[in-house]
Protein backbone atom coordinates (compact mmCIF):
# COMPACT_ATOMS: atom_id res chain seq x y z
CA UNK A 1 0.00 0.00 0.00
CA UNK A 2 1.66 3.33 -0.83
CA UNK A 3 1.58 6.19 1.48
CA UNK A 4 -0.72 8.35 -0.47
CA UNK A 5 -3.56 4.89 -0.20
CA UNK A 6 -2.56 5.01 3.55
CA UNK A 7 -3.29 8.58 4.02
CA UNK A 8 -6.56 7.97 1.96
CA UNK A 9 -7.87 5.43 4.44
CA UNK A 10 -6.90 7.23 7.40
CA UNK A 11 -9.08 10.20 6.54
CA UNK A 12 -11.83 7.65 5.55
CA UNK A 13 -11.70 6.17 8.44
CA UNK A 14 -11.66 9.42 10.85
CA UNK A 15 -14.26 10.88 8.62
CA UNK A 16 -16.51 7.96 9.03
CA UNK A 17 -15.83 8.21 12.90
CA UNK A 18 -15.19 11.59 13.77
CA UNK A 19 -13.63 11.92 17.50
CA UNK A 20 -14.74 14.51 19.46
CA UNK A 21 -17.08 16.33 16.96
CA UNK A 22 -19.30 18.77 18.33
CA UNK A 23 -20.27 22.43 19.96
CA UNK A 24 -18.44 22.43 23.87
CA UNK A 25 -21.02 23.96 26.43
CA UNK A 26 -18.54 24.64 28.81
CA UNK A 27 -15.60 25.24 26.54
CA UNK A 28 -13.05 28.05 28.40
CA UNK A 29 -12.17 29.62 24.67
CA UNK A 30 -13.54 29.19 21.24
CA UNK A 31 -11.49 29.75 17.86
CA UNK A 32 -12.79 29.78 14.55
CA UNK A 33 -11.99 29.95 10.96
CA UNK A 34 -12.90 30.44 7.14
CA UNK A 35 -15.34 31.93 5.88
CA UNK A 36 -19.14 31.66 4.82
CA UNK A 37 -18.37 32.86 1.58
CA UNK A 38 -15.95 30.28 0.44
CA UNK A 39 -18.07 27.56 2.31
CA UNK A 40 -15.17 26.22 3.98
CA UNK A 41 -15.36 26.82 8.42
CA UNK A 42 -13.45 25.35 11.12
CA UNK A 43 -14.82 26.00 14.87
CA UNK A 44 -12.85 24.23 17.95
CA UNK A 45 -13.68 24.20 21.45
CA UNK A 46 -11.27 24.13 24.35
CA UNK A 47 -11.64 23.33 27.86
CA UNK A 48 -8.61 23.75 30.49
CA UNK A 49 -7.76 21.98 33.62
CA UNK A 50 -5.53 22.09 36.22
CA UNK A 51 -2.66 19.18 36.96
CA UNK A 52 -1.16 18.15 40.44
CA UNK A 53 1.72 19.97 39.68
CA UNK A 54 0.00 23.33 38.57
CA UNK A 55 0.20 23.36 35.12
CA UNK A 56 -2.70 24.46 33.28
CA UNK A 57 -3.65 21.93 30.63
CA UNK A 58 -6.12 21.53 27.67
CA UNK A 59 -8.39 18.73 29.34
CA UNK A 60 -10.16 18.41 26.40
CA UNK A 61 -11.02 19.74 22.68
CA UNK A 62 -14.01 19.73 20.17
CA UNK A 63 -14.62 20.89 17.03
CA UNK A 64 -17.19 21.82 14.20
CA UNK A 65 -16.60 21.75 10.13
CA UNK A 66 -18.53 22.80 7.36
CA UNK A 67 -17.30 22.44 3.42
CA UNK A 68 -14.27 20.11 3.82
CA UNK A 69 -14.15 16.63 4.75
CA UNK A 70 -10.11 16.52 5.10
CA UNK A 71 -10.93 19.23 7.51
CA UNK A 72 -12.91 16.88 9.80
CA UNK A 73 -10.18 14.28 9.51
CA UNK A 74 -7.49 16.81 10.44
CA UNK A 75 -9.62 18.59 13.35
CA UNK A 76 -10.23 14.92 14.54
CA UNK A 77 -6.79 13.39 15.19
CA UNK A 78 -5.58 17.38 16.29
CA UNK A 79 -8.36 17.23 19.13
CA UNK A 80 -7.34 13.79 20.74
CA UNK A 81 -3.88 15.16 20.29
CA UNK A 82 -4.43 18.21 22.37
CA UNK A 83 -5.11 16.72 25.50
CA UNK A 84 -2.79 16.90 28.30
CA UNK A 85 -0.94 19.96 26.45
CA UNK A 86 -0.23 23.11 27.60
CA UNK A 87 -0.82 26.50 26.05
CA UNK A 88 2.45 26.59 25.37
CA UNK A 89 3.13 23.21 24.17
CA UNK A 90 -0.51 23.54 21.74
CA UNK A 91 0.60 26.83 20.52
CA UNK A 92 4.07 25.69 18.95
CA UNK A 93 1.86 23.42 16.91
CA UNK A 94 1.52 23.60 13.14
CA UNK A 95 -0.71 21.85 10.67
CA UNK A 96 1.10 19.41 10.07
CA UNK A 97 1.91 18.18 13.76
CA UNK A 98 -2.19 18.06 13.66
CA UNK A 99 -2.85 16.31 10.69
CA UNK A 100 0.74 13.76 11.38
CA UNK A 101 -1.28 11.05 12.52
CA UNK A 102 -3.27 10.83 8.83
CA UNK A 103 -0.04 10.51 6.82
CA UNK A 104 1.19 13.39 4.57
CA UNK A 105 -1.89 15.21 3.24
CA UNK A 106 -2.28 15.28 -0.84
CA UNK A 107 -1.20 19.24 -1.66
CA UNK A 108 -4.50 20.44 -2.82
CA UNK A 109 -5.97 19.16 1.10
CA UNK A 110 -3.03 21.46 2.63
CA UNK A 111 -5.52 24.24 3.79
CA UNK A 112 -7.77 21.89 5.41
CA UNK A 113 -4.63 21.26 8.18
CA UNK A 114 -3.97 25.03 7.67
CA UNK A 115 -7.91 25.68 8.74
CA UNK A 116 -7.65 23.43 11.90
CA UNK A 117 -4.14 24.81 13.10
CA UNK A 118 -5.63 28.92 12.62
CA UNK A 119 -9.01 27.50 14.59
CA UNK A 120 -6.89 26.10 17.86
CA UNK A 121 -4.98 29.64 17.30
CA UNK A 122 -7.76 31.32 17.67
CA UNK A 123 -9.22 29.50 20.53
CA UNK A 124 -5.65 30.31 22.44
CA UNK A 125 -5.65 33.94 21.63
CA UNK A 126 -8.87 33.69 23.05
CA UNK A 127 -7.80 31.92 26.09
CA UNK A 128 -4.36 34.07 26.46
CA UNK A 129 -6.34 37.49 26.20
CA UNK A 130 -9.26 36.51 28.79
CA UNK A 131 -8.56 38.22 32.39
CA UNK A 132 -9.27 36.82 35.32
CA UNK A 133 -13.42 36.10 35.72
CA UNK A 134 -13.76 38.00 32.55
CA UNK A 135 -16.78 36.04 30.29
CA UNK A 136 -15.17 34.66 27.26
CA UNK A 137 -16.47 37.14 23.99
CA UNK A 138 -17.30 33.66 22.19
CA UNK A 139 -19.74 32.16 19.65
CA UNK A 140 -20.86 30.39 22.65
CA UNK A 141 -21.65 33.31 24.60
CA UNK A 142 -23.52 34.71 21.81
CA UNK A 143 -25.62 31.56 21.39
CA UNK A 144 -24.02 31.39 18.40
CA UNK A 145 -23.45 27.97 16.17
CA UNK A 146 -21.01 27.30 13.04
CA UNK A 147 -24.25 27.48 10.83
CA UNK A 148 -25.03 30.03 12.64
CA UNK A 149 -21.93 31.82 11.30
CA UNK A 150 -23.45 30.73 7.89
CA UNK A 151 -26.81 32.15 7.86
CA UNK A 152 -25.47 35.21 9.28
CA UNK A 153 -23.34 35.79 6.13
CA UNK A 154 -23.90 39.45 4.23
CA UNK A 155 -27.50 39.30 2.33
CA UNK A 156 -25.23 40.37 -0.44
CA UNK A 157 -23.66 36.91 -0.58
CA UNK A 158 -27.00 35.20 -0.37
CA UNK A 159 -28.51 37.43 -3.00
CA UNK A 160 -25.55 36.16 -5.48
CA UNK A 161 -26.25 32.51 -4.50
CA UNK A 162 -22.75 32.63 -3.35
CA UNK A 163 -24.12 30.85 -0.03
CA UNK A 164 -26.50 27.82 0.43
CA UNK A 165 -27.21 25.95 3.77
CA UNK A 166 -29.10 23.06 3.16
CA UNK A 167 -29.62 21.14 6.95
CA UNK A 168 -30.08 17.77 6.40
CA UNK A 169 -32.23 15.88 8.71
CA UNK A 170 -30.74 12.97 10.17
Amino acid sequence: MSDSDNTEQKINEAIANPKNMGEMADADSVGTVGSPECGDMVRMWLKFKETDEGKKVIDRASFQSFGCQTAIAVASVATELLAGKTVEEAQQLEATDLSADLGPLPPMKIHCGQMVEGALREALVSESSETSGAEIDSAEERNDTLLDSFAAAPASNLKKGNLKVVKLDE
